[in-house]
């Protein structure tokens, strides 16, 4: 709607401009050849009209461009969160169940999809022209963009960031089905399907996760029953989010927020694990949710540090 209301405007004033300066070529030609025209010393409501009516224009559009901006960046709630990496040169995704996939996105009309991007090597660029949505996946960070499909299909998405010699090869086909196919689909047998639940909480164990973040809080690093989505207390008296983002930055660079009641003494995973174990062990941390957190230290949670 934005887009046709900037194109209807444009098209109004240059229809307008154009008509008022063919009128007055006309109306205002010299006559005769020894005619002179009139002084004129301007007009006051004419110059503050011509300035504020495009003002206010210009800020209806910015305010309207705002809003669709913030509803963009901003997930709503209940989404559907599927898993995406890119390398070079192709996308792994990865539905809530486990099941994976390559250059390959099955999704259900009517539900709003939010994706969870991040990138094992250079910049890339996940682009679907026919949802008009993209968004950066960058190296060292987590990106998302959410989109609410409509119509059952098959619509192509690329990566749209040079990002080497087969960039133009890196692609694939979102499919969008009724959520029954999507459904049956999804519990079908072919495709990889791993729990990611089950996969996190192995590595959570191979890696010793386990012997300092422990259930009942009595470990040198706090219990992550309850974690995920709560507000985490920092030393320096801030709070932040638990989400996916900090999860990863937790398990990377486990010195980089470091939480009020302990010290930084996990070592860091920085190359020890892939992209998508670090989905996998986000996963098994969400799956704690379900466990009630332990009385002391209610609210301060973290996956990066050790007991004072």
């Amino acid at each position: 709607m934005l887009f046709g209301f900037v194109v209807l405007t444009c098209l109004f004033f240059f229809v307008l401009v154009v008509f008022l300066i063919t009128f007055a070529s006309y109306r205002y030609s010299r006559k005769s050849k020894g005619e002179v025209g009139d002084t004129v010393a301007g007009n006051l409501v004419l110059e503050v009209g011509w300035t504020l009516i495009p003002l206010m224009i210009a800020i209806v559009i910015f305010a309207w461009g705002a809003v669709i901006y913030v509803n963009f960046r901003v997930a709503p709630k209940d989404t559907l969160d599927i898993y995406v990496i890119g390398k070079q040169w192709m996308w792994k995704l990865q539905q809530p169940n486990g099941r994976k996939e390559i250059n390959e996105l099955h999704v259900p009309t009517g539900r709003d999809v939010r994706l969870i991007m991040g990138s094992e090597d250079v910049i890339h660029d996940f682009f679907v022209p026919a949802f008009r949505v993209k968004m950066d996946v960058v190296p060292g960070r987590y990106n998302t963009l959410w989109f609410r499909p409509t119509r059952p299909g098959k619509y192509r998405f690329y990566c749209s960031q040079y990002c080497g010699t087969n960039h133009a090869l890196m692609g694939g086909w979102v499919t969008v089905q009724d959520p029954a196919d999507y459904a049956a689909w999804l519990s079908g047998e072919s495709g990889t399907t791993t729990d990611p639940v089950s996969t996190g909480e192995k590595l959570f164990s191979e890696l010793a996760c386990n012997t300092c973040h422990l259930g009942n809080g009595t470990g040198r690093a706090p219990s992550l029953n309850g974690v995920y989505g709560g507000k985490v207390l920092l030393a320096d008296g801030s709070t932040i989010t638990a989400d996916d983002s900090y999860i990863r930055e937790s398990i990377l660079q486990p010195a980089a927020k470091i939480v009020a009641g302990y010290t930084p003494v996990m070592p860091t995973f920085q190359g020890l694990v892939t992209e998508e174990q670090i989905v996998s062990l986000t996963a098994y941390i969400k799956s704690l949710q379900s466990q009630p957190p332990p009385a002391k230290g209610a609210g301060v949670v973290a996956v990066t540090t050790g007991k004072k």
